[in-house]
């Protein structure tokens, strides 16, 4: 009785631990086509996760089979997984060494023959008895026996492990930093979690009686830790591979996607596997217990992780803990156009109940956008109205009232001048509907309105502030991702992105943004297209073939496709914000529209129109930016290709010098 309970209790361990890597092996295969796509290293890492997922996803269906005709679809459907296994890892072996510049076409003609081979032996693991014969069934290691060529796939799988194993220590030994070491020795350590996930199933295929039940299912259990544990590493070390942001968010992004994703659906399977097989439980339908408690889990997780957060970040970011808490606090405390206008709103909406009126507006004079009424109360033809009548001289010479009180009476309307806190700019205007002829609050109204207008002015500075952080950001982030790219870069010896940043490129130089404006100022010819710098760019270089071999063509092909990436989605307007860059670029470049008309058609002032052509500018900056790092992406394999060619004969660097 006691080994029936511990075997049933390692067996039901074992298949959340399967349905764990598999959870596992998804999240991660699903980060890195978001994250790490383009990368060859993240797509052959991509293809041994895939690999596992067939693998791991048959053997959770079959702890639920109870005959062995049930079985045979889903051992079949595990050997789409075990048959490339091999073939994945002699790739992904490959393109690591590819990164360290050990160049091999035979290596790479090998890889694609390892594929092949692997869909030779899936075919004949499903459609013959050659490779495996009729499976035994026995809940937990239910599998196919061994067939007459079963060691050829035996010797075939040790093989490419070894020789995979082989090619990454050669790839650690040609790295030269410490840093590209170490992270290779994480890819060394965990290479083995794909083939630990095989090698059970081969153990029990050629001798399903070698080992007692419950001893089988002990070193099934701490296999199976063993590759949760090895896959996340393995994750780790290869998401830095090509990646252009900087390891503080791709650690972030990794671990919380583990967090909130693997942890939470690993969390929900245990649930439904423990809940007892019964139709009833406590007096109540299995199925309300069961969506009760997965509610409960979803939630609760959740609401642990988002607790927990400070503390994981702390830990992931020690060193720089402080500086990540200001970032978060100030994500917290930031204020966008609609925080802005919902707090000015709430202002207006107190003020006018106090003082019982019913139409109020506040007209921000310190907008990047240009002077506009940011929030109202009332009927908008009373404000416009009363806007259009400002009698503005007196505004300026009252200063916010005589006698020491708040308001200007003009009309129908109390206004008052909103100041910054050293009382010498204008931030704004904020006028209320008069409720009477003659200026009559109360000391308590006073009181009142004058903490009020205070919030009101400490909102608008707030948001002035923030729109000069956001610009002065603007104008170093092309500089960030420089740097970041940099980092990318250096991380391993002779990485496909080192290109980017040892050509000469424009988009790394400072004055990248003024290229762009000079170039756009001759679009339709001039010097400053035909000699433009901008012409060294790859993008451009790779846009020659479909402009008949002309830089200026070719050129003015690209900047017209950076100015098209700024289009939004639908019907062109002309005086909607989302348009607004792109209306810009389109008519004063493209076009060749004169400022003042562009203003006119646009409802805007010349010198709020010039303000935003500089945004304009940039944005057509960053853009062309990401098109040449998109492109250096591209090519970074065909650059490969042709060094490939070359035959090259790889001398070793250690072997050269052992002292280093």
């Amino acid at each position: 009785m006691e080994t029936l309970t511990f075997t049933f209790i390692i067996t039901r361990l074992n298949e959340a631990l399967s349905s764990a890597i598999v959870i596992i092996a998804f999240s991660l295969f699903v980060y890195m086509f978001a994250y790490n796509l383009r990368s060859a290293i993240g797509q052959a890492f991509g293809i041994l996760l895939a690999c596992m997922c067939f693998t791991y996803a048959g053997d959770v269906a079959l702890y639920k089979v109870t005959s062995i005709e049930d079985a045979i679809p889903w051992l079949k459907f595990q050997w789409i997984g075990i048959a490339f296994i091999p073939a994945a890892y002699l790739h992904f072996a490959d393109v690591l060494l590819r990164t360290t510049r050990a160049i091999s076409p035979r290596r790479r003609f090998t890889v694609v023959v390892a594929y092949i081979f692997g869909f030779v032996l899936l075919l004949l693991a499903i459609q013959t008895d050659y490779l495996v014969q009729r499976p035994f069934y026995s809940p937990g290691v239910t599998q196919f026996r061994a067939g007459p060529f079963f060691w050829i796939f035996t010797c075939y799988f040790y093989a490419t492990l070894v020789w995979g194993a082989y090619k990454i220590y050669r790839a650690r030994a040609r790295c030269l930093t410490s840093g590209a070491r170490k992270r290779m020795t994480y890819l060394a350590v965990s290479f083995a979690a794909p083939a630990l996930g095989v090698y059970p199933y081969m153990l029990i295929a050629n001798t399903p009686n070698l080992l007692p039940t419950a001893i089988l299912f002990i070193v099934l259990f701490l296999v199976n830790i063993g590759i949760a544990v090895m896959l996340i590493l393995m994750a780790y070390s290869v998401v830095f591979f090509g990646a252009m942001s900087p390891d503080r968010v791709i650690k972030h992004n990794l671990i919380h996607l583990l967090l909130r994703g693997s942890l939470v659906a690993t969390l929900v399977i245990s649930i439904i596997q423990i809940l007892p097989e019964q139709n009833q439980i406590l007096g109540l339908p299995r199925e309300l217990i069961l969506a009760t408690s997965i509610v409960m889990v979803i939630v609760l997780s959740q609401l642990f992780i988002n607790i927990i957060k400070p503390a994981i970040d702390s830990v992931i970011f020690f060193q720089d803990r402080n500086e990540i808490q200001w970032i978060a606090e100030l994500d917290r405390r930031l204020l966008t156009t609609s925080d802005l206008q919902r707090a000015l709103e709430n202002i207006l909406i107190i003020l006018c109940e106090t003082l019982r009126v019913r139409t109020g507006f506040i007209y921000n004079l310190a907008a990047n956008q240009g002077p506009r009424l940011e929030a109202y109360i009332g009927s908008i033809d009373n404000i416009e109205q009363a806007i259009a009548n400002i009698n503005v001289n007196t505004l300026i010479a009252e200063k916010n009232g005589s006698d020491h009180l708040h308001f200007i009476v003009q009309d129908d309307f109390w206004f008052v001048i909103l100041k910054n806190q050293k009382r010498d700019r204008s931030l704004g205007l904020l006028g209320i509907q008069a409720r009477a002829e003659a200026y009559d609050l109360t000391p308590e109204e006073e009181d009142t309105t004058a903490l009020l207008l205070n919030h009101a002015e400490q909102a608008l500075e707030d948001r002035r502030l923030q729109q000069q952080i956001f610009t002065a950001l603007r104008s170093i982030i092309p500089d960030i991702k420089r740097v970041q790219r940099l980092s990318s870069a250096i991380s391993y010896e002779g990485a496909p992105n080192l290109a980017l940043l040892t050509e000469n490129s424009p988009v790394n130089t400072p004055d990248f943004s003024k290229m762009v404006k000079d170039a756009l100022s001759h679009y339709w010819g001039g010097p400053k297209l035909t000699k433009s710098p901008l012409l060294n760019l790859r993008v451009v270089q790779e846009a020659m073939s479909d402009n008949d071999g002309n830089q200026s063509k070719a050129l003015r092909a690209v900047l017209e496709q950076a100015i098209e990436k700024q289009r939004p989605e639908g019907e062109r307007q002309l005086t909607a914000a989302e348009w607004l860059i792109y209306n810009i670029l389109e008519l004063k470049f493209i076009q060749g529209m004169r400022v003042r008309d562009i203003a006119n058609r646009l409802a805007m002032s010349e010198a709020d129109l010039y303000r935003k052509q500089r945004l304009a500018i940039e944005e057509v900056a960053r853009t062309l930016s990401e098109m040449e790092t998109q492109n250096g992406h591209d090519t970074a394999d065909d650059n490969g290709s042709h060094m490939e060619s070359l035959e090259t004969k790889e001398v070793d660097y250690r072997r050269e010098n052992p002292k280093d």
